[in-house]
């Protein structure tokens, strides 16, 4: 058996509009198993998912991997799709409780490992230090919604000029196109699933669109300036596609969480993606893609909006810079996370959180049909067999 595939996304994500989750739609609420893992920074819960990750790609399982927009080297949840798992923080700010207890979900506490007297010696500093990290993020989405406003000014320029008549007309043509070698399934519900392909993170703009069309053949890259009609497009084939009973992945703008920016459908090896400047994804990247562009800039009258000039270049100013502040202080609170962990780590009995990482990854492997015996850390045969 050959390893697994990975697949890349955000389950949540710093907007416009303050943290934003899609978090109900990282696996189906009839799962095989969900577990959610409690405890505070530094306890080892992203590394305990990345760990089982590891273990399940290398006996060839696809594995998703759920990124935290806030440190996007650090995860927030892992799905095993084939076997129906899934390891969830539930921790804050994307607070998750089992739905069905024992049937489907159930806690794993890892603040059973922590030595209490450790950490309540260091509680008024804890205290402050949860304060300032709330405080950064306040500010961070403060100019976030600052750039929505300046945002929707630099649309709405663009919005009066545009011929919208034939972008409509251009939509329909485009549905047709991704959707004539696909019959309408009405036999069964179809499934769409909503999440984040990109984040606004301590690092930037960071996505992984590449790990999200590794099926696909076809995509179909919509560009044009901000407020010509873009996700509006993008949106519109989604919906196409899910009336005629086709499964989509919807991914959602880090920015604008309820803007769809790129949506894929497996049935027809499809994507349709919204070209955005601060993302800067290039479809070469992707090997065997086929890329049709289609520029919805060659329905705006540009003497009309040249009238906006002035008015659009500073806004792209103020854009930028509102942005840019956002960033500095998502970082910043990234910072001030990594100080809070420096509390708990010290504080953890990781050898005992590695046993119950074991322990948990021998039950999704017996949820999988295998019976779990560890793999050598760097390579090696993989020591495992079907039961």
């Amino acid at each position: 058996m050959g390893k697994g595939r990975v697949k890349h996304v955000f389950p949540g994500g710093n907007t416009s509009i303050g943290f934003y989750s899609y978090y109900h739609h990282v696996i189906a609420s009839d799962a095989t198993r969900i577990f959610v893992l409690k405890g505070g920074p530094g306890v080892g819960k992203s590394t305990f998912m990345r760990k089982i990750g590891d273990a399940m790609l290398a006996r060839g399982f696809d594995v998703e991997h759920h990124h935290c927009s806030s440190d996007n080297n650090s995860l927030d949840g892992l799905v095993v799709p084939a076997v129906g798992v899934a390891l969830l923080d539930g921790t804050t700010p994307h607070i998750v409780d089992p739905v069905t207890p024992g049937a489907v979900d159930e806690i794993i506490h890892l603040g059973d490992y922590w030595d209490e007297a450790k950490l309540r010696a260091n509680k008024e500093q804890i205290l402050a230090t949860h304060r300032r990290l709330g405080r950064r993020f306040a500010i961070a989405y403060s100019h976030l919604a600052e750039a929505k406003v300046i945002r929707n000014e630099m649309e709405s320029y663009v919005t009066e000029s545009m011929n919208f008549t034939r972008v409509n007309k251009l939509t329909a043509e485009l549905i047709q196109d991704v959707l004539a070698q696909a019959p309408g399934r009405y036999h069964v519900d179809p499934k769409a699933r909503h999440l984040f392909y990109s984040a606004i993170s301590p690092n930037g703009v960071v996505h992984y669109i590449g790990s999200l069309l590794q099926d696909v053949k076809q995509m179909y890259l919509i560009k044009g300036r901000p407020g010509s009609g873009r996700s509006t497009l993008v949106e519109a084939v989604a919906r196409a596609a899910h009336a005629r009973g086709l499964d989509t992945e919807v991914f959602h703008c880090a920015f604008e969480p309820h803007r769809v920016d790129l949506v894929v459908i497996p049935a027809v090896g499809a994507a349709v993606l919204k070209d955005v400047e601060e993302i800067g994804f290039q479809p070469g990247s992707v090997p065997g893609l086929r890329v049709s562009v289609y520029n919805l800039d060659v329905h705006l009258n540009r003497e009309a909006l040249a009238r906006y000039r002035a008015e659009l270049a500073s806004a792209q100013e103020r854009f930028t810079a509102a942005l840019n502040r956002a960033i500095s202080h998502i970082a910043k609170a990234k910072q001030t996370h990594d100080h809070l962990e420096s509390f708990y780590i010290p504080a953890m009995n990781f050898a005992a959180v590695e046993a119950r990482r074991k322990e948990i990854l021998e039950r999704i492997l017996g949820y999988a049909g295998h019976r779990y015996i560890e793999i050598p850390p760097f390579g090696g045969n993989p020591m495992y067999s079907d039961v």
